[in-house]
């Protein structure tokens, strides 16, 4: 099985850990890219996307990345937060009147944002085709009273995140979250990232397989005293096989994108908002949504926790490697987007087979150990 694409000869390390994640038997198919100030140093793609050894995987193979979504949707807050349309300190029923209903009228987008509202999912039954239809699914948010007193603990908000923060952005900007992030972020950045995607991209879709203990998270959320998260619906592994959740807009996980649209996305944050001569956010706008919100235990999961407004912060992937301002957002079963403003970094990894480890996943590890390596 050869890596195709490109290396600087620096990085080859990044080359040598793409490889062994085949040769150990822990990929299937998937790419790595790396933005080094603003210069794209690796793209780097191998393997298949399909569970059938058909389809090799291509450059512009595009796969659900899950929760790394999250990290671009809360770019898109922030850069409405810069043009003044929204305040992380206000409330959400400011924007989106409905949410007051319950009890709600206190809570706020950075409580949204960093999985503190009390909102980590429903209370009510709903199907996936609520989910996927957003209006039911949004409805729902906006009626029920919080599971838990807002403020209080960080429970993870798996899907709900995105539909609440994609919500407060189509009040104000009149856009769905999907639109947005294609006409402000996606197009003028060159980066094949999609939240819907449109019917025709479907052939360079690539077939999510389910590997071992991939979903063993979602059955200790079930179990857990916060349950919410899977249920109404319980989140599918295998979900993003079907045209109805590709076409959907699923902001906390259906984003569909390559490694080098993760990595240009992340290093133009890297780079203080601008790449290639486009200035898309300032550099204090994206230091204010990566400034720290929460430290704590996520009692989802019963493990240690930092976010910022939408971000993974001090994650245990990379810490002890990256600068201590380095942000981003991992996606189940595997893909990871970051920046490291510190090194100029922004980093892309993607992979269609999803698995899950009982510590760090050996694939991450390797791959972001060769960068810091190199530089």
């Amino acid at each position: 099985m050869s890596i195709e694409g490109f290396c600087d000869p620096r990085f080859a390390g990044v080359r040598d850990a793409f490889a062994w994640c085949f040769a150990q038997g822990l990929e299937h198919g998937g790419g790595v890219s790396i933005v080094v100030h603003g210069r794209t140093v690796v793209d780097l793609w191998g393997g298949h996307a399909d569970a059938a050894l058909t389809r090799p995987w291509r450059r512009d193979t595009l796969v659900n990345v899950w929760s790394s979504t999250k990290g671009v949707v809360a770019l898109a807050i922030a850069m409405l937060v810069e043009r003044g349309k929204l305040d992380y300190a206000a409330p959400v029923a400011r924007y989106w009147p409905e949410f007051a209903a319950g009890g709600k009228e206190r809570v706020t987008l950075d409580q949204v944002m960093s999985h503190r509202s009390g909102l980590n999912g429903l209370a009510v039954p709903m199907d996936e085709a609520g989910l996927l239809a957003w209006t039911p699914y949004a409805n729902a948010l906006a009626a029920m009273s919080p599971l838990w007193e807002p403020g209080s603990r960080c429970v993870y908000h798996a899907l709900s995140y995105g539909h609440l923060a994609g919500e407060v952005l189509r009040r104000v900007d009149g856009r769905s979250i999907g639109r947005f992030i294609a006409e402000e972020i996606a197009v003028p950045l060159g980066a094949d990232f999609h939240v819907g995607l449109p019917e025709p991209e479907d052939t360079r879709a690539a077939e999510m397989i389910e590997g071992p203990q991939a979903s063993d998270w979602v059955e200790f959320v079930r179990t857990s005293a916060f349950p919410q998260a899977c249920d109404n619906p319980t989140p599918r592994a295998l979900a993003p096989n079907d045209r109805a959740w590709r076409a959907a807009e699923v902001p906390g996980g259906n984003g569909q994108s390559t490694a080098h649209a993760l990595a240009r996305i992340y290093g133009m944050m890297a780079a203080g908002g601008t790449l290639d001569g486009k200035v898309l956010i300032g550099r204090a706008a994206i230091e204010e949504a990566a400034r720290p919100r929460f430290r704590g235990m996520d009692d989802s999961f019963a493990l240690p926790a930092a976010f910022a407004a939408g971000y993974q912060i001090e994650d245990p992937v990379y810490a002890g490697r990256a600068s201590p301002q380095t942000f981003g957002h991992t996606g189940w079963g595997g893909a990871i987007g970051f920046a490291d403003p510190g090194a100029g970094v922004g980093f892309g990894y993607v992979t269609n087979r999803m698995v899950g480890f009982d510590d760090v996943d050996p694939r991450r590890k390797a791959l972001i150990d060769a960068v810091y390596d190199a530089l």
